[in-house]
C-alpha cells in the first residue's frame, strides 16, 4: 500500500470516528454541556439555596464537605447512632410488664392474632413472661432490666421512647426504613444527610463513619449507610477496629507518599479537566474523594488507634485494642466526635431473638449480647459527659423493631428455645446528650407490651427529632431529584418535644 493509500484510509477512518462520535452520549453531553449539565448543576445547588432556606454557600460542589451552618442553633454537634440489629427484646430491657409475667405459659388471645401478620409464628402460640428482673433507678425511677447493669447507673442521662412503631416487620426493610426513610435501597441514609447539611469541621476526616461489630454487616447491607441520590461524597466510611482501619490505606509496595501525592494530583488533573468539558457534579465530589483518601492515610491510623488510650479507660469501655469488638467501636466513636467527625453509625450484629438455638434465646444468647454492649454504651455516656461533650453529642440506641409478648412457634411448632418473633407495632429506643431531657419517658403501651396506647412515635419521628437536635428543619432539608425535592422524612414526621431539654 502505497503513501498516499495509507494517508486516504486514515482519513476515512477519521471521518467515520466523527460520524460515529455524533451518536455517543458522551458526545450528546458534551454539545449538551450549557443545557442539560448547566440544569442539572443549578437544580444541585438550588435545592441547597431556595429549597432550604440556607445560604448561597450552603452545597459548594467544589468542597462538598466544607463545613456549613445549620438553619438554626441546634443543642448537637455530633451524633453517635448505636443500632442492634437483629433487634432484641425490648420485653428484657425497658419495658417493664408485670401483667405479663401472669400470662407466662397460657394460649395466646385470639385478639393479638386475628388480622395480624408475624414473620414467623403460626397458629396460637403460648404467651412468654419476662425473662429479667425488673428495677427502678436514678431520681428519675426509670425501670430497666438486670440486664443492663451499668446503663442503669445513668438512667438520669436517658430519654426512653416506650411507643416507637413500625410498618416493617423483616430485617433490611425495617433497617432500611430507620436509617433512610424509605423501606426499598436508593435513598440517602440519615448520616449523609447529617453531613449534606453540615459538612465536617474536620478536612482529614470523613463527615460520617460507620463502624460495624458481631461478625456481619446489617441485613440490609452497606446501603443501610450510602449516600443514595446525594453526591457520593457523604457515604459512610466503613473503618475497623481490627487490622487496617480502612482497606488499602497503606501505599503499596514500591510506592511512597510522594509518588502517591504525585499520583492523585495527576489523576484530579483529569478529572478536573472532565468537570470543565462536560460540569458533572459527581466529578467534583471524585475529586474531594482522591484528596480525602490521602489525606486519610495520615488522619485515619492515628485517630483510630486506641491503643495509646490510658488504662482507666481500657478497664472504663471494656476495650481490647488489636480486636474487632463492639467495646472498641464505642471508643473509637468517642475519639472520632472529638476530632470533629459528624455522624458515627455503630452496627452491632446478633440480636435476632428468635429461640430457634440458644445463642438467639432471650434468657442465654440475648443475655450475653447485653454483657457486651452494656459496659462500653455506659462508659461512652460518662466519658462524653467528664470531657464536656455529652452536651452537644446526641447518642441515639435502637434498633430495627421490637419482639412479641408471645413465644415464637415457628410454622406452629414450639422452638427448642425461649424467643420472640419481631413486632413493629411497639418497641422502645433511647436518646441521650445532645440537647436531650434526661430522666423522662415518652410513650406507653398496653399491659402486656404488644400495643400502644399514647404517645405513639414513628420512625420519621425519630429523624425529624435527630435532625432538629442539629439546627434542621426536616421539611425544609430537600435535595431536588428526579425533578421534585425529597427529603428524609418524606411527607411525614414531627420533633418529639417532650424529650426535648
Amino acid at each position: 500500500m502505497t503513501r498516499q493509500e495509507i494517508h486516504n484510509k486514515r482519513l476515512q477512518q477519521e471521518a467515520e470516528k466523527a460520524l460515529l462520535l455524533q451518536h455517543t452520549r458522551r458526545h450528546f453531553i458534551k454539545q449538551s454541556a450549557m443545557g442539560l449539565g448547566a440544569l442539572a448543576l443549578g437544580s444541585l445547588i438550588g435545592c441547597g439555596h431556595h429549597k432550604t432556606g440556607l445560604a448561597d454557600t450552603f452545597f459548594d460542589p467544589a468542597n462538598p464537605l466544607a463545613p456549613r451552618p445549620p438553619m438554626f442553633p441546634g443543642k448537637a454537634k455530633a451524633v453517635i447512632y448505636i443500632h442492634m440489629a437483629g433487634a432484641p427484646s425490648q420485653l428484657e430491657l425497658f419495658s417493664y410488664k408485670p401483667e405479663l409475667a401472669k400470662l407466662d405459659g397460657q394460649d395466646c388471645p385470639p385478639s393479638l392474632l386475628e388480622g395480624k401478620k408475624f414473620a414467623f409464628i403460626r397458629g396460637v402460640p403460648k404467651m412468654l413472661g419476662p425473662q429479667a428482673a425488673f428495677r427502678q433507678h436514678g431520681q428519675s425511677g426509670l425501670w430497666l432490666s438486670d440486664n443492663l447493669p451499668h446503663l442503669s447507673t445513668v438512667a438520669d442521662e436517658l430519654a426512653m421512647l416506650h411507643a416507637v412503631t413500625t410498618d416493617q416487620f423483616n430485617h433490611a426493610p425495617a433497617q432500611l426504613l430507620m436509617h433512610s426513610g424509605s423501606a426499598r435501597q436508593g435513598r440517602p441514609s440519615l448520616g449523609s444527610w447529617v453531613t449534606y447539611g453540615l459538612g465536617t469541621e474536620n478536612k482529614n476526616l470523613p463527615g460520617f463513619v460507620v463502624l460495624t461489630s458481631g461478625g456481619n454487616n446489617p441485613d440490609a447491607g452497606k446501603s443501610v449507610w450510602g449516600s443514595g441520590f446525594l453526591p457520593s461524597v457523604y457515604q459512610g466510611v466503613q473503618c475497623r477496629s481490627e487490622g487496617d482501619p480502612v482497606l488499602f490505606i497503606k501505599d503499596p509496595n514500591g510506592i511512597n507518599r510522594d509518588i502517591r501525592k504525585a499520583s492523585i494530583e495527576a489523576i484530579n488533573k483529569i478529572n478536573q479537566e472532565q468537570y470543565e468539558e462536560y460540569k458533572d457534579p459527581e466529578i467534583l465530589s471524585r475529586i474531594a474523594q482522591y484528596e480525602m483518601a490521602y489525606k486519610m492515610q495520615i488522619s485515619v491510623p492515628e485517630v483510630m488507634n486506641i491503643a495509646d488510650e490510658p488504662a482507666y479507660i481500657h478497664e472504663m469501655y471494656g476495650t481490647k485494642p488489636g480486636e474487632a469488638r463492639f467495646a472498641n467501636n464505642v471508643l473509637l466513636a468517642r475519639k472520632l466526635v472529638e476530632k470533629g467527625v459528624r455522624f458515627v453509625q455503630l452496627f452491632d450484629w446478633g440480636w435476632d431473638s428468635h429461640g430457634d438455638s440458644a445463642e438467639t434465646a432471650v434468657d442465654v444468647g440475648m443475655i450475653n449480647k447485653c454483657r457486651s454492649v452494656d459496659k462500653p454504651i455506659t462508659a461512652l455516656i460518662l466519658d462524653l459527659k467528664q470531657r464536656g461533650l455529652l452536651e452537644e453529642t446526641l447518642v441515639i440506641w435502637g434498633a430495627e423493631f421490637g419482639r412479641t409478648p408471645m413465644l415464637e412457634n415457628r410454622d406452629g411448632k414450639k422452638m427448642p428455645f425461649k424467643g420472640r418473633d419481631h413486632h413493629g407495632e411497639a418497641f422502645s429506643m433511647w436518646m441521650a446528650g445532645g440537647g436531650i431531657k434526661g430522666g423522662t419517658s415518652y410513650g406507653e403501651t398496653d399491659e402486656i407490651g404488644y400495643s400502644i396506647v399514647n404517645g405513639k412515635t414513628e420512625v420519621f419521628d425519630i429523624q425529624a427529632t435527630i435532625l432538629n437536635q442539629l439546627g434542621f428543619d426536616h421539611e425544609k432539608l430537600t435535595y431536588e431529584f428526579q425533578g421534585r425535592p425529597f427529603r428524609l422524612t418524606d411527607v411525614s414526621g414531627k420533633v418529639i418535644t417532650d424529650i426535648l431539654a
